[in-house]
């Protein structure tokens, strides 16, 4: 037992004065003389038996409620050493992630969970809260209820051991604190549970839902395009006991376009395409009916009109080859001869290819530099008699490498593929081996770190990657080679062209690290706006000679199409959608995390914290008996005999 007030004890000391006043009171008896002297002697021994005994019953009766009397003023009580302990940091944690949005027992597991801390903290201490997107330290529970009842869904979700990393940055450095570190979350499926942190407590509340059962739109993405048509593959899944068929719409610009139907009968996953005409842009959005989560249940994409990749060749060989591939719809291809070279014209390129030049001028590496340096691309096809001085120049100003002495001639084939190479990607269906390779008749050899993307039987390179810069160790002309002639001069000059353009992808993942090119001419002072319906913002931003290169991460945080911007002007759309990391409703047991506390609802948790910081007071009672033993006195004084 505790007392608030210990220093009133002392006056327990003033019980001694009754009892000395007692103990040392001078009345004595009177005598008084009788005729019968026997009768006498025995009555006055009864009477001084009695006296005696009512007076030590009546000292005790005082002594007991002036004692209860200190002790109710000391305050008496009784607590847990938690309890007792005065400083307390409690950091709550609330999931707020869109696998939250299922339906509980009582609707929403999210909405549940904020009615449930709005109706059971009350006090005035303070504590700390975040969620997978926001926090806030050292707040008053006011302000938390106000608070959480504007908590709206996330589509992040901290794993558990970022979880508790947060929690120690809101925690005080107190060695002597009682700490407290509340968890409320579904537990969603993401690997095994961290170690606790012995520096302070865990409680768990986890919310279950009723049924685990959802369909999503997992992808979608374009599998054939031609001038008139574009085939769009959507993949649809779904978990848990479901109808066997699902409707699904296609819309443009808010219109609906096309709708099907999605057959889940033999499978949990599935695949639909759907036909667009290749005329104009496309703002998309694909929708599903669903009534479980409801993020996943459309898909936003854009599709652009096409511009022509600016591509130029610098001749002084044979550049038909060149001409087939680029002289066509797709390109806006134009081709020079080295000794009538227009400087002017390369800024505005994407692609140059050197084709066999013989020696490459100071000045022409100079301006190859800075078009590099602005985000083009350069193929470098070296001529078999050609200037190894000043092409050791621009090689090395481009940080690919050195040629090391002049043409060695052996015929040799180009036997490696370097399969997983962004040249490649999606070009073979199989890592082939009987492959009809192409050969060379004479090569250089090269020092360079650069990556191999085609090389030679012996391993040496034949076709290096640098950044956006491409260069070949052997001449490309009929006496040398017979690449110009073989299946993979195609893909290979045909993804160098069209990766000299980031061209933005169907849609990307909000809140993540994305960057793209908008193929646009700007000023050093214009800047690029992203614009919705409702919002719009600056992104990071980087003007290029003939591109504007877009790097976006916490914004837009919202899916959508949005529109980008010079001023008024719309320049193309792009799109962004939620992750779909949550679709999969699998739940790990709480119950299984060893070294922490598990409860069933935030209710139980808040009346189990109550009770760890109750204080039983015991003065009330203290009062009950003081006035007992007073009337225990009076009853003694007026009937006993």
């Amino acid at each position: 037992m505790q007392f608030k007030h210990p220093e009133i004890l002392y006056a327990l000391l003033l019980l001694l004065i009754p009892i000395f006043v007692h103990l040392f009171q001078l009345r004595r008896f009177q005598k008084i003389d009788f005729t019968n002297v026997a009768f006498l002697k025995k009555a006055t021994l009864q009477t001084r038996k009695s006296s005696r005994l009512k007076k030590w019953l009546t000292l005790l009766t005082r002594l007991l409620a002036l004692a209860c009397i200190i002790f109710a003023f000391a305050q008496p009580f009784s607590a847990s050493k938690k309890a007792l302990n005065t400083e307390k940091e409690t950091v709550l944690y609330i999931d707020n992630s869109f696998s939250m949005e299922v339906k509980g027992s009582n609707g929403p597991m999210l909405k549940k969970v904020v009615q449930d801390i709005y109706e059971n903290v009350n006090g005035d201490m303070k504590l700390s809260w975040f969620t997978n997107d926001e926090s806030k330290k050292n707040v008053s529970q006011t302000d938390l209820k106000n608070e959480v009842l504007s908590l709206k869904y996330s589509q992040n979700q901290m794993d558990l051991q970022d979880v508790l990393l947060k929690a120690q940055q809101l925690f005080s450095k107190s060695t002597t604190a009682d700490k407290k570190l509340i968890l409320v979350s579904d537990f969603q499926q993401k690997g095994s549970f961290p170690a606790v942190d012995s520096t302070f407590s865990i409680n768990v509340v986890q919310t279950k839902p009723v049924v685990t059962a959802n369909l999503a739109i997992d992808t979608a993405y374009i599998i054939s395009k031609n001038a008139n048509n574009i085939q769009l593959q959507v993949t649809v899944s779904k978990t848990g006991e479901l109808p066997e068929t699902a409707s699904i719409s296609l819309l443009n610009d808010g219109k609906l376009i096309a709708k099907t139907a999605v057959d889940f009968s033999e499978s949990t996953k599935n695949t639909i395409v759907f036909d667009i005409e290749n005329t104009q842009n496309f703002i998309g959005e694909i929708q599903m009916d669903d009534t479980q989560l409801s993020y996943d249940n459309s898909l936003f994409f854009s599709i652009n009109y096409k511009e022509k990749i600016k591509v130029l060749s610098i001749n002084q060989s044979n550049s038909d080859f060149l001409r087939k591939l680029f002289d066509n719809e797709g390109y806006d291809y134009v081709q020079q001869e080295f000794n009538q070279l227009n400087f002017s014209v390369i800024p505005s390129q994407n692609f140059i290819v050197l084709n066999e030049l013989k020696s490459i001028p100071a000045s022409l590496t100079t301006t190859l530099r800075e078009f590099s340096n602005q985000g083009g691309s350069i193929f470098i096809i070296p001529a078999k008699d050609l200037d190894i001085a000043s092409y050791n120049l621009l090689l090395n100003t481009l940080q690919v490498g050195t040629i090391n002495g002049d043409a060695i001639s052996a015929e040799k084939k180009i036997a490696k593929i370097n399969f997983s190479h962004p040249l490649y990607t999606n070009v073979f269906e199989k890592r082939v081996t009987n492959f009809q390779f192409p050969s060379v008749q004479s090569f250089f050899q090269m020092t360079s770190n650069a990556s191999k993307v085609l090389s030679f039987e012996d391993d040496k390179p034949f076709l290096l990657q640098t950044g956006n810069t491409f260069v070949t160790t052997a001449a490309f002309n009929q006496q040398n080679s017979n690449f110009k002639t073989s299946p993979l001069i195609v893909p290979t000059l045909i993804n160098m062209a069209q990766q000299s353009l980031s061209l933005p992808k169907l849609y990307f993942d909000a809140g993540k690290l994305n960057t793209f090119a908008i193929p646009e001419k700007l000023t050093q002072d214009e800047i690029v706006t992203l614009k919705d319906s409702i919002s719009s913002f600056i992104p990071l931003q980087q003007t290029k000679a003939n591109s504007v290169e877009i790097t976006t991460e916490n914004e837009p945080a919202k899916a959508g199409n949005y529109g980008v911007y010079q001023n008024e002007q719309l320049l193309q759309y792009i799109s962004y959608n939620y992750p779909r990391t949550e679709s999969r409703l699998t739940y790990a047991n709480a119950e299984d995390w060893e070294g922490v506390e598990t409860f069933s609802s935030v209710s139980d948790l808040f009346n189990s914290i109550a009770e760890e910081n109750n204080t039983t007071s015991f003065w009330k009672w203290f009062v009950i008996f003081a006035v007992l033993f007073l009337l225990v006195e009076m009853f003694i004084l007026k009937f006993f005999k």
